[in-house]
């Protein structure tokens, strides 16, 4: 089969930042930067686009940032969900059955119909029945369709996400490679948390604002501790496990900013930590620990400089002169010794 288009090795100077609705694209690391590029120029093309998407992945909103960015971003965005149930009614409506070597038939209530001149988003695809690979391969082969028995260009790009097995998926015929071949002119790997540990405080964050969006409330935060804790864990739940632990953390309690005592009951710390990318050299990765547990540290303090020096095992002085090399603000209000 011929291989999609990778774009490997593209880096992304000048990105423009990705729209509100972008969660999954949150984060300055190497490996999101990476994504932000290919997002771009898979935007500006035509062709249909494969996301590749670990659990947890918010592909949806990856899917509505390329749509948005497209030529086909002034028409539909439309969001089918591959496992469940009625989904080739939803797909195709309830038209009468295609004739053999004829088109493929659609009622004008389709998901398929609705989504002419725009965008067919279909999440985790390889759930599919073979039933509706069989009519997807034709809808895709054909480019037009009959709706209510008129043929019509159906003129949509689909964008489909899988898991990674989808190219072991193909191989052992669980799922069709001529819909394979034909959704994935375009392809988009999206890292797990555990490539990208130093964009889960973003994450974090960005998801706690659009918490308070939604909600109407005040803009909230967390403290450095809890962020710090936060970017410690190895979520292999990915964005929507961070999601859930933002939102239990946030129901806990109204102080603002959130702080560690508040996020530590929403963990799962039965779990070995994850093993941290290589970035950087050996003085940076230490600084970044001292960075991070120094500020833990003093907030489990209250940012007293007397029992956090105590705790630390250092001076006084010593810290104040840490704290200001490692950028850690130490402006919390008078000291109590």
């Amino acid at each position: 089969m011929p291989e999609p288009l990778m774009f490997a090795g593209l880096r992304a100077p000048g990105f423009v930042q990705p729209s509100a609705g972008a969660t999954e694209l949150a984060g300055s690391s190497a490996a999101i930067s990476h994504v932000h590029e290919i997002v771009r120029r898979v935007a500006a093309l035509d062709g249909n686009v494969l996301l590749i998407a670990r659990r947890g992945c918010d592909a949806q909103s990856v899917a509505r940032e390329i749509h948005a960015r497209s030529p086909f971003g002034a028409h539909a965005f439309v969001s089918v969900v591959c496992g469940g149930a009625g989904v080739e009614q939803a797909l195709f409506g309830d038209p009468v059955r295609p004739a053999p070597l004829d088109l493929e038939a659609l009622s004008a209530d389709s998901r398929v119909a609705a989504a002419r001149g725009g965008t067919l988003f279909l999440e985790d695809a390889t759930e599919l029945p073979a039933s509706v690979q069989a009519r997807l391969a034709r809808l895709t082969r054909d480019g037009e369709a009959r709706i209510d028995g008129k043929p019509v260009p159906t003129a949509m790009r689909l964008i489909v996400s899988a898991p990674p097995g989808i190219d072991a998926d193909v191989r052992e015929h669980r799922f069709r490679s001529d819909v394979y071949r034909r959704v994935s002119t375009l392809r988009v790997d999206l890292p797990p948390l555990s490539e990208r540990p130093g964009d889960v405080p973003d994450l974090a964050i960005r998801v706690l604002e659009d918490l308070s969006a939604v909600s109407g409330g005040r803009p909230r935060t967390f403290t450095q501790a809890a962020l710090a804790l936060l970017g410690a864990m190895s979520w292999p739940g990915n964005l929507a496990e961070l999601r859930e632990t933002v939102h239990r953390a946030a129901s806990a309690t109204e102080q603002d900013p959130i702080e560690i005592e508040h996020v530590l009951p929403t963990l799962r710390l039965d779990r070995a930590p994850h093993v941290f990318a290589p970035e950087g050299t050996l003085r940076d990765a230490r600084q970044r620990f001292e960075h991070d547990y120094i500020a833990a540290v003093l907030q489990h303090h209250g940012w007293r400089m007397a029992d956090a020096a105590q705790t630390l095992g250092i001076q006084r002085p010593n810290l104040y002169r840490k704290a200001r090399q490692l950028g850690i603000p130490l402006a919390r209000g008078p000291e109590s010794e």
